[in-house]
């Protein structure tokens, strides 16, 4: 991501332990602390991907908010995937990574990143949607990659900036958005938020 904004003395907070989050944002020239807080992630039954993420990450930078005020700009932020409707998190164990990737072997899903901000008692909230396309694999390759222990912390049980892109055949749309976090969204959002 091409940073053009000039963050002078604005304070940034990310509402987030993601260290994919923390990667994306320091590659891109930024500066800021991180402060995470307990936010409540149930959700309305029947609530979409996309609403999910968007509620979600609204409810990260708002509970940073409580902590830090309004004259620091927060950062908060959800990644969800979407396989046929139905939303993919984290696996629970082996068998469960497992699981999840044969059921990703040749088809198409999508992964859903929120961005929420909120500064000076404005706040603004919007996602951003990524195609992936994964290439047919066979269960010992899923197996073998499951050893490598990368899925384990993953939605979807995979890291598309790791080993894992060796399992993805295209990506249509934002890069950043499924490694969990659109960049190009975010400086849209940030020049909006601080003019």
């Amino acid at each position: 991501m091409e940073n053009k904004f000039d963050q002078g003395e604005l304070k940034i907070v990310l509402a987030s332990a993601s260290p994919r989050r923390k990667e994306i944002l320091t590659n891109s020239g930024f500066k800021f602390e991180i402060i995470t807080s307990d936010v409540d992630e149930s959700l309305p039954s029947g609530t979409t991907a996309t609403d999910a993420v968007s509620m979600l990450s609204a409810r990260k930078a708002e509970a940073v908010r409580k902590i830090c005020g309004d004259e620091v700009l927060i950062i908060g932020s959800d990644t969800l995937l979407e396989h046929e409707g139905e939303p993919l998190g984290k696996p629970k164990d082996e068998s469960d990574a497992k699981r999840i990737l044969m059921s990703l072997s040749g088809k198409r899903h999508f992964v859903h990143t929120g961005v929420a901000l909120c500064y000076k008692g404005k706040s603004i909230v919007s996602h951003d949607s990524t195609a992936v396309y994964m290439k047919p694999y066979t269960e010992k390759e899923a197996t073998d990659y499951i050893k490598t222990g990368e899925c384990m912390d993953k939605a979807g049980a995979y890291a598309i900036q790791g080993i894992g892109a060796a399992l993805v055949e295209k990506t249509e749309g934002e890069f950043d958005t499924v490694v969990g976090f659109p960049s190009k969204l975010f400086l849209k959002m940030l020049a909006e938020i601080t003019k």
